[in-house]
């Protein structure tokens, strides 16, 4: 299942920096405004420690973790909406990727210039909200009059439903609140909604680009972003992009592990950045351990066993006959899948149910 994260920012804000330490792919950090005029696309390996503790009982000939894509989009100046920079173009990446990782400057540093002058992240981030919601407030308008005669005559019930939805968005987003603020309870209206494919509608983490002083504890900056996200469905990360960069410079684990006990973390800002995105799409993780491979899937969170059967291959969700599941605690506290079933804590599920994350499965299928 292909992941696609968006880093959306200012100029300037440490964003290509970041992304360079997310992937081998490398951007090119600049002290100028569009030195990332196409997105540069990296694909990251999601930290799971469970693989490596499995992998240590199964010794198995490779481990492979499930993977992201992130894409460095290039730095949105105000007027982005009305093609402003490289506006449309920007706008446009942004809306293929499913979710958003909004970088903000949460640092003083007179050598790096700052777009409009002077450090103000929530500034900032208004900015880009704006010319996100305005691009949103063309689409629901322009679909509004398309669909608002065929809901007004009363005849089409769709149409009214897309209407109603269309009419909630343009509500908020003429209050100057982001598509995501609004909340759906049907099931025929979130797959509308899901459907109009709005920029403001993805879900967003903002990560706060401190100083490395600044890196476990935070600091005003990041305390004012916090209060002007409150209200909205997103969460935020602090990292501090430069000292991560100094960090994937170094040659062994060790010496990184080190220099993050130095600074007082337990692990660096790119795993959290990493598991944050993942579990913001509400995607998890089941496995498959064998002598050939411990391997990481990922699945959308409440899929069925025929579902997860079907991201390794289509058969095994066509043919699906049951799955065998061992919970991860059960396999690390045992030791093998033999002793598992001999203590009898494999669980034989059918079609019903609904797969965890961790669980390590085996489909058996019949095509």
């Amino acid at each position: 299942m292909a992941l696609q994260c968006g880093i959306v920012g200012l100029p300037n804000v440490g964003k290509s920096t970041l992304f360079n330490c997310l992937s081998n792919a490398k951007a090119q950090a600049a002290n100028f405004p569009f030195c990332t005029i196409e997105p540069n696309v990296g694909v990251i390996t999601v930290p799971d420690e469970r693989l490596t503790k499995l992998a240590e009982l199964v010794h198995p000939g490779r481990i492979v973790p499930t993977t992201v894509e992130i894409v460095d989009i290039a730095g949105l100046v105000k007027g982005a909406s009305k093609g402003e920079g490289l506006g449309n173009k920007f706008l446009a990446n942004i809306r293929e990727t499913d979710a958003i990782i909004h970088v903000l400057r949460c640092f003083d540093d007179e050598n790096v210039t700052h777009v409009d002058g002077n450090v103000d992240p929530v500034r900032d981030k208004e900015i880009i909200d704006t010319e996100l919601q305005l691009k949103d407030l063309e689409t629901v308008e322009s679909r509004m009059q398309k669909v608002q005669k065929q809901a007004q005559t009363g005849g089409d019930k769709q149409a009214k439903q897309i209407y109603d939805v269309l009419v909630r968005y343009h509500e908020a987003l003429l209050q100057g609140k982001s598509a995501r603020t609004v909340l759906f309870e049907s099931k025929d209206e979130q797959k509308i909604a899901k459907e109009l494919f709005l920029l403001t509608s993805k879900p967003v983490l903002y990560v706060c680009n401190v100083d490395e002083a600044s890196a476990v504890n935070g600091n005003q900056y990041v305390e004012q972003v916090r209060e002007a996200i409150k209200e909205e469905n997103a969460e935020l990360l602090v990292v501090a992009a430069k000292t991560e960069s100094d960090i994937a410079e170094l040659d062994t684990y060790e010496d990184r592990q080190m220099f993050l006990e130095e600074i007082g973390l337990e692990e660096s800002g790119v795993n959290r950045l990493i598991k944050t995105a993942y579990r913001l799409l509400e995607l998890e993780t089941f496995i498959t351990a064998g002598e050939m491979e411990v391997k990481a899937w990922t699945y959308r969170k409440g899929w069925k066993a025929p579902q997860c059967a079907g991201v390794i291959h289509t058969d095994f969700e066509k043919g699906f006959i049951r799955a065998e599941v061992i919970k991860y605690e059960d396999y690390i506290q045992y030791g093998s899948e033999a002793a598992v079933k001999e203590a009898g804590k494999m669980g034989v599920e059918g079609k019903e149910y609904i797969v965890q994350d961790g669980d390590i499965m085996h489909f058996r299928f019949n095509v």
